[in-house]
């Protein structure tokens, strides 16, 4: 492995400056990165582009983190889990509380419904009244005459000698 770094902080490879494209070589720090986006849930593109190198070096190189697609958030939620842990024991017990809680609500949701979603399926909403249009607007308002004028409480003496 080479001693000297870029500017990134990436090895330089022993061929530097020579014929072709110098390979890909894989760090710790790479492999451990490329898990952390995995648990992230970014596709293998985003993650090759956030490396700088190309879908297939990705897969490459990487084919052993890429094959625990499915597991990764997994590992990285028992490392947070241990971390704070290991917190917990020096006495900073917050952030341990936080991840157990949010770990419960976690399986909580997997294993049974919520209350509300069950409350509101027993519950049928009562039924809307239908919409009216412009028109069928306009002609309920012409059977119910306005009061505040001298013709509508005419229409309206009338209408209450005509219903009784």
């Amino acid at each position: 492995m080479a001693s000297n770094f870029d500017l990134f902080g990436d090895p330089i490879p022993a061929n530097h400056g020579g014929r072709g494209r110098p390979e890909h070589m894989p760090t710790v720090e790479n492999r451990n990165r490329v898990n952390m986006l995995l648990a992230m849930g970014w596709s293998n593109e985003r993650i090759a582009a956030a490396l700088r190198v190309t879908l297939p070096t990705l897969r490459k190189h990487y084919f052993s983190e890429l094959k625990y697609r499915a597991v990764a958030r997994d590992r990285l939620d028992a490392a947070l889990l241990m971390k704070a842990f290991e917190a917990a024991e020096k006495g900073r017990l917050g952030p341990f509380l936080k991840l157990v809680e949010r770990n419960d609500l976690m399986n909580f949701g997997q294993t049974s419904r919520p209350r509300v979603a069950e409350t509101a399926a027993a519950e049928p909403k009562p039924e809307k009244a239908p919409k009216l249009g412009k028109k069928e607007e306009a002609l309920l308002a012409a059977h119910q005459p306005n009061a505040g004028t001298p013709m509508g409480e005419l229409m309206m003496r009338r209408q209450q000698g005509l219903n009784s």
